[in-house]
């Protein structure tokens, strides 16, 4: 058996994990786009590192695009198998994939018109939303917590990542050459333990291999706590006190939910100013009617919660916009407003033209509440910048740039460590770290010798090794 790393290698997106058995069958962990990466992005976007049509089965751990968006490309070039994902997955990944051709083709006929301009060729989307529309035909939902059968040989078990809405970690048993069932984990991304929304992150069976994400690999997150305070505080002071647009980027699925799940408790505390609160973007507003759909996945205070509440998404001033007219409309809203739109990361979506619209006017403020990839326009506002290109124009920065880490969806290094607490690490030949930036993997890897597993590595993209 060998194993290829073909995204999210010595980068925190495009997760794509090839497992390649000695009779030749391929199983591919996630299809994920690799996303904000500047003049890179579209490069590695176009290129597989391996043959669609070779691989057998694609099982997927979530929604989010980073470990999704590639599959429409998948099935266009020639992949014709199963894809194995929880049903909330299935749901969610059916309407991020199409949502993603939209973006395509929204976003590249702006860059186009810039292109013809200058003279330049065009340039064509990914896929189209008919490749995307075929790739959800190809999803077959399995339950958690149940082996499933593939093949003679092969495995898997899905167990709950904490991470969004039907996210998980995959667990492949595979016997070859009649010997004994060697298991591989892929944690897909880890959630947070004592999350506002969802159940922890389950324990599993012990593993030979792990493969496990390190995203905040070096780092500690804010208590959940104070996030109500926050998030009320930058209201206050960007709409009451400024009389500015408060812009929130957040990605569809799980930080949207979330951030709605806070303002409806600041409400019942009688603390919620009365503003207009805009979730514009019509894939989070598809996205939250999936996550109420499945209060099973969640924990049990927000089942008590339920109880009393029937939509603890909701409250008042809440309207969701659907049309691209009723969001331009909003370039022209005077009153104070906050604004909720994906992506999370700026770098693509209706967000990125608020941002755009709003960014030079000292009034308003850019709330950043999840990780951004360094080169992404998030990642460089971050930085706290004088001036910033969106769309290659460039902007003065006079909006004030403002950041709550504790909404993150990721577990920090306590919550993986937490994570793999259950696994005796003398038994685990080797753990890789993926979905990571290089300098957090190389803190987290001495973390993880010192909790016993001796042997850490962090692969490369395209690398491939055996696994005996």
């Amino acid at each position: 058996m060998k194993i290829a790393f073909h995204g999210a290698a010595r980068t925190v997106t495009g997760s794509k994990h090839l497992v390649t058995l000695k009779t030749g069958r391929k199983i591919l962990l996630d299809c994920g786009m690799f996303q904000g990466l500047g003049s890179d992005t579209d490069v590695f976007n176009r290129e597989f590192g391996f043959v669609p049509s070779e691989v057998n089965y694609l099982i997927l751990s979530h929604a989010h695009i980073d470990h999704s968006g590639l599959i429409p490309k998948l099935v266009k070039e020639g992949f014709t198998g199963k894809i194995y994902a929880t049903p909330a997955t299935k749901d969610l990944a059916t309407i991020l994939m199409e949502d993603s051709a939209v973006i395509q083709e929204n976003d590249l006929a702006f860059e186009n018109k810039r292109r013809a301009e200058r003279g330049l060729s065009y340039l064509s989307p990914l896929y189209s939303i008919e490749d995307a529309q075929r790739a959800a035909t190809q999803i077959v939902s399995v339950e958690y917590d149940t082996w499933f059968k593939i093949e003679e040989g092969i495995e898997f078990c899905f167990t709950d990542a904490g991470h969004i809405i039907g996210s998980a970690a995959v667990h492949l048993r595979i016997k070859e050459n009649g010997g004994p069932a060697k298991q591989l984990t892929f944690s897909g991304d880890v959630g947070r333990y004592r999350d506002v929304i969802l159940k922890s992150p389950k324990v599993f069976s012990q593993s030979d291999y792990i493969i496990i994400e390190s995203t905040y690999g070096n780092s500690l997150h804010e208590d959940a706590n104070p996030t109500l305070n926050a998030l009320l505080h930058w209201i206050r002071h960007t709409c009451v006190e400024k009389k500015g647009k408060l812009i929130i980027p957040a990605f569809s699925v799980g930080r949207t939910q979330e951030l709605l799940y806070c303002l409806n408790q600041l409400e019942h505390e009688h603390r919620l100013p009365a503003l207009d609160y805009f979730v514009d973007s019509p894939l989070s507003t598809k996205a939250t009617e999936i996550v109420k759909s499945y209060p099973q996945y969640f924990n049990t205070k927000i089942q008590k919660i339920l109880q009393s509440d029937s939509d603890p998404f909701d409250f008042r001033g809440l309207k969701f916009t659907k049309s691209v007219d009723e969001s331009k409309a909003l370039n022209y809203h005077k009153d104070p407003c906050v604004i909720i739109s994906a992506s999370g990361m700026a770098e693509a979506g209706r967000v990125k033209h608020h941002i755009s619209n709003t960014i030079e006017n000292s009034r308003n403020t850019i709330l950043l509440c999840g990780y951004c990839e360094p080169n992404s326009l998030g990642g460089r506002l971050k930085l706290h910048p004088k001036e910033v290109s969106i769309y290659g124009q460039p902007h003065e920065v006079n909006a004030e740039i403002a950041e709550i880490r504790s909404l993150s969806a990721h577990g920090d290094y306590n919550d993986l460590c937490q994570f793999l607490a259950c696994q005796d690490a003398a038994k685990v030949k080797k753990l890789f770290l993926v979905h990571g930036e290089y300098k957090v993997q190389l803190d987290f890897k001495q973390r993880l010798i010192k909790k016993g597993f001796s042997d850490v590595e962090i692969p490369e993209k395209h690398y491939e090794i055996g696994l005996t």
